[in-house]
């Protein structure tokens, strides 16, 4: 789940809810220039007593990430809220192993 910069903490929110109510498992990837919203959500989730593994964060290089997860047989879902050159750029990584976006 990549969430955008200009909403830190509801976009975060809505992709963790929407994964955990579907009884799956989250990696969360915040904007870089804001993360500090998803870090928080994301403890409060934890000290609720969401078990280890099942809500996750990754910080880095946004490309390196996405390369990365979307070559994972692991991943099975994108969500992905953002600007279009950058959903475009990974539409095209999701098409390579058929991950839904």
């Amino acid at each position: 789940a990549a969430s955008p910069w200009n909403m830190p903490a509801i976009f975060p929110a809505r992709k963790i809810a929407e994964a955990l109510a579907a009884g799956c498992s989250v990696i969360l990837k915040p904007a870089e220039d804001t993360p500090g919203g998803a870090v928080e959500i994301v403890r409060a989730v934890h000290e609720a007593g969401i078990p280890p593994g099942v809500v996750n964060l990754v910080f880095g290089v946004p490309d390196r990430i996405s390369r990365h997860l979307l070559a994972s047989p692991i991943v099975r879902k994108l969500s992905f809220t953002g600007s279009v050159p950058v959903g475009k750029h990974l539409a095209v990584l999701a098409a390579q192993n058929m991950i839904r976006c």
